[in-house]
């Protein structure tokens, strides 16, 4: 009997909508795609309507720090607050997840325990929290803090932070509300856990007043990818957003977290690594590449060239910009790994530097351009190399980019057997395969 195929898991990131800085300039696309709630409501239903697992809402606490030429030209500066948005779409969908990030620097337990419970039930189960340290020092002046916390410190502070939110979640045992009409109870004390935490950073009494989430918990996704992010996601999350840059790359992380995560007790396959992923796709290979070309194109030079600067570690403003990248640049002290990047980039693909400016200045990462078939086979690699669980997608230009995914590339997924015809469950934890973690106040004890 020939065993199932592995399936592939698909999150669409959608907070900003594209993560290409010249999307919001390509023919034919929403320029307030970012801010505009007719809009999401439409790819939130088509992502439903592609089986997609979940919709992902990643949030910053403060306008991106970057030279004004960039910030002028940034589609970013506004977005809904994550959960106002997710509220709002849980009841125009069914079954696609809703995931949204919670920073635990600036945010607090009780707090973020309250919003995704609440968003748990209102969707039916379909929650997930991307528990973030925050990264830019611009957030701290916005909470009353000259200083961002110390990296080191952050990450502290979130592994206690995730065993307070956990713990809240576990306030009420599942059935903690009787109801009962004719005996006038309606909770039992008895079914109820006052949380009394006390440790180096929080002081939380509890309980949540909020009955146990409909998944138990809302799933834990991590995207850190640190020395202290890799562990947090191994001890704690059920699914990883990451930013490898190829498959080798990738399966070395894979591996890594998946290492410690044994290590750690947890149950066999947890974590689900979902590396971020840019897809562009076209009639031909060629067609999908000139997408491509014509999107980096729409960066502006000052911006891009500022971006391929850093990059390269020199002054990329003297090179000529329709020329290839010149054979001489002098050596310095920035990372000897991202300039080989850019040098292999531009041999690769032959790109001039305004070209290449515009890839660094527009989107760096993972990106997989082609044709439904051409993808699909990279996309299939990956996974049986054990290089990803599945994608968070990132689309290159709304609608048509998404479009393209749902109606082109998912019913080819679809016809390889390794992406699903329908959702099999309606919750979230389920279009996962994840387990329902038992009450640690009224259950017996399983890791998850």
């Amino acid at each position: 009997m020939t065993s199932p195929k592995k399936q592939l898991h698909l999150t669409a990131f959608m907070r900003p909508v594209s993560l290409h800085t010249g999307a919001w300039r390509y023919p034919g696309a929403y320029p307030d795609a970012n801010f505009n709630l007719k809009h999401l409501i439409s790819f939130i239903q088509s992502l439903e309507a592609a089986k997609f697992d979940a919709f992902f809402m990643a949030d910053h606490l403060a306008v991106l720090n970057m030279p004004v030429e960039a910030l002028k030209r940034s589609h970013t500066v506004t977005s809904f607050e994550p959960f106002t948005l997710l509220a709002a779409l849980s009841q125009v969908t069914e079954r696609i997840g809703l995931a949204a990030t919670a920073s635990t620097t600036y945010e607090e337990p009780y707090h973020v325990a309250r919003r995704f419970a609440s968003l748990d039930h209102l969707s039916g189960g379909r929650a997930a929290w991307n528990i973030v340290t925050t990264g830019n020092p611009e957030s701290a002046k916005n909470f009353g803090l000259d200083e961002h916390m110390e990296h080191g410190d952050r990450y502290k502070r979130a592994r206690e932070f995730y065993d307070v939110v956990t713990g809240l979640w576990d306030s009420f045992a599942d059935d903690a509300f009787p109801r009962d009409v004719e005996s006038g109870v309606y909770v039992d004390p008895e079914k109820i856990h006052t949380l009394n935490h006390e440790g180096d950073e929080l002081k939380v009494k509890g309980p949540l007043n909020i009955a146990r989430p409909v998944q138990g918990w809302p799933v834990i996704v991590q995207a850190g990818q640190s020395e202290p992010g890799r562990q947090l996601a191994a001890e704690t999350a059920e699914t990883v957003f990451c930013s490898p840059r190829d498959v080798e790359s990738a399966k070395a992380l894979y591996q890594d977290i998946k290492g410690r995560a044994k290590a750690a007790g947890r149950l066999p396959g947890l974590p689900k690594i979902l590396p971020a992923a840019l897809i562009v796709i076209g009639d031909t290979v060629e067609d999908a590449k000139q997408k491509r070309l014509k999107l980096d194109s729409l960066v502006h030079y000052d911006s891009a060239i500022a971006s391929l600067s850093i990059a390269l570690g020199s002054d990329a403003s003297k090179f000529e910009p329709d020329d290839p990248l010149p054979k001489d640049i002098p050596d310095t002290n920035a990372s000897k790994t991202g300039r080989a990047g850019v040098i292999n980039l531009a041999e690769k693909e032959g790109l001039t530097v305004r070209q290449l400016a515009g890839r660094y200045g527009g989107y760096s990462g993972l990106a997989f351009v082609g044709t439904p078939g051409t993808v699909a086979d990279e996309l299939e690699h990956w996974l049986s190399e054990e290089a990803a669980d599945g994608f968070t997608v990132t689309f290159p230009f709304l609608p048509e980019g998404l479009e393209s995914v749902t109606k082109k590339l998912v019913p080819e997924l679809q016809r390889r057997g390794i992406f699903r015809k329908d959702y099999e469950g309606t919750t979230l934890r389920e279009h996962l395969g994840l387990p329902r973690p038992s009450n640690r106040f009224f259950e017996p004890a399983v890791n998850v």
